[in-house]
């Protein structure tokens, strides 16, 4: 197991970075609807997207980017240890924001079937 230490690792200042730009954002982890939002728009915004939100002047704007790159850091060190049979999670904030995300994800895939 203990080749396997950094998937830990990785996920703990993951979750640091996440907490951080939470922060900066003024995130309520706790606020389900401000949670989905933000997911909803990580889920959307394409890459363009994203690189206008990262060169943008206003650091909020910067910060959401951050913690859109951040979470798809996050799925794939999970993915990665998944592989191998290692089970890696974040904290607090991390678990808020990944169920934000599945749930927008599976509203999105809904409607999108509907269309």
């Amino acid at each position: 197991m203990s080749g396997f230490g950094h998937y830990e690792r990785d996920a703990v200042e993951l979750e640091r970075e996440i907490l951080k730009r939470g922060f900066l954002l003024d995130l309520d982890w706790d606020d389900e609807v401000a949670l989905r939002t933000m997911a909803r728009e990580a889920l959307t915004c394409t890459p363009e997207c994203n690189m206008q939100m990262l060169r943008d002047p206003d650091p909020k704007r910067r910060a959401r980017a951050e913690l859109y790159a951040l979470a798809m850091l996050m799925l794939e060190v999970m993915r990665q240890s998944a592989e191998i049979g290692v089970h890696t999670h974040g904290g607090p904030a991390w678990k808020a924001f990944g169920r934000a995300l599945i749930e927008e994800a599976d509203r999105l895939a809904r409607d999108g079937s509907r269309a």
